[in-house]
């Protein structure tokens, strides 16, 4: 059974549109024991930005980036030929003991409930999306890791046979991206496995993705297939090719621009109207503390 935790810092779940509550593959079906539905819509004020609707479900899983399939947003027809059943994840690094799990058999280890979080790309665009999934934390309980752990990778699949992008020659593939074991812990990073209410489409990092809504869209890793604890700081694939415009950190700020656009306001891929970025996404109350006394690290690039 899904199991719903609020814990005040989701928009409400009265602006979703109506969405029957069906959990498609197996994997999810394991562990959800029974079915419940979505609320009706209602414009209600809502707490980070009163008035904004949730992001109608074809624009959000139309409108995507992943390399791995195309540069261009389109792609969500090509990322159909990723096979998302059978999935494994492995778990490696500073943990007790190395390990790889199916994703059935993970999923039957935690419980799903549902988040409505804002999504904010590093490219000024905006989407707001229902997700189910499971706090991050309890993905790192899973893996045991050591106390010498002070970062938390994960890695995208990378198949030649079913992602054309792979044959990109400069970007340093895999895509690997990481936060710190305190980020990783904090109860809003979460681990979608499905997205208004059905089971997570490839385009948009299905069949399991990481989504860390107070940073920038290129820090949630998608279809993840490794996870590593680490004990010194890895350098991410944006980070790699551009270090002065993809930093570790990518929280959001409207104060700190891009080198080459402005942070300021962005783009709501459902309604296209432009609308004031907020610190941190809007999530400052939950995660500013962890960025305490952190001279000279740039936290907003």
């Amino acid at each position: 059974m899904l199991i719903k935790v609020m814990r005040g810092w989701e928009l409400p779940e009265n602006c979703a549109s109506p969405e029957g509550f069906s959990l498609g593959r197996r994997a999810l079906l394991a562990t959800a024991l029974a079915t419940t539905a979505l609320p009706s819509f209602a414009h209600a004020g809502e707490k980070y930005a009163a008035g904004r609707d949730i992001t109608p479900e074809k624009n959000a899983t139309t409108y995507n980036n992943y390399y791995e399939f195309s540069t261009d947003k389109d792609l969500w027809q090509e990322a159909q030929a990723l096979k998302m059943d059978p999935w494994s994840i492995s778990f490696t690094g500073a943990v007790e003991k190395e390990q790889t799990l199916s994703l059935s058999e993970l999923l039957r280890q935690v419980t799903l409930e549902d988040r409505v979080y804002r999504h904010r790309c590093v490219e000024a665009w905006s989407m707001v999306v229902p997700w189910t999934g499971f706090p991050m934390a309890k993905l790192v309980a899973l893996a045991a890791p050591l106390s010498s752990a002070k970062y938390v990778a994960f890695t995208t699949l990378a198949d030649k046979k079913t992602m054309p992008g792979l044959r990109m020659p400069f970007y340093p593939w895999p895509y690997v991206d990481s936060v710190t074991m305190a980020e990783a812990m904090n109860d809003l990073a979460f681990i979608p496995t499905g997205m208004y209410g059905r089971s997570l489409p490839p385009q948009n990092g299905g069949p399991i993705r990481i989504h860390l809504p107070w940073k920038y869209g290129f820090k949630s890793v998608k279809s993840i297939i490794k996870v590593s604890f680490l004990e010194k700081r890895p350098i991410g694939m944006w980070e790699q090719l551009q270090a002065s415009e993809y930093g570790f950190w990518a929280n959001v700020n409207p104060a700190v621009s891009h080198p080459r656009w402005s942070q300021a306001s962005e783009r709501d891929i459902g309604t296209g109207k432009r609308i004031p970025t907020q610190l941190y996404n809007g999530y400052g109350e939950f995660v500013a503390g962890l960025y305490a006394d952190m001279p000279g690290e740039k936290l907003y690039m």
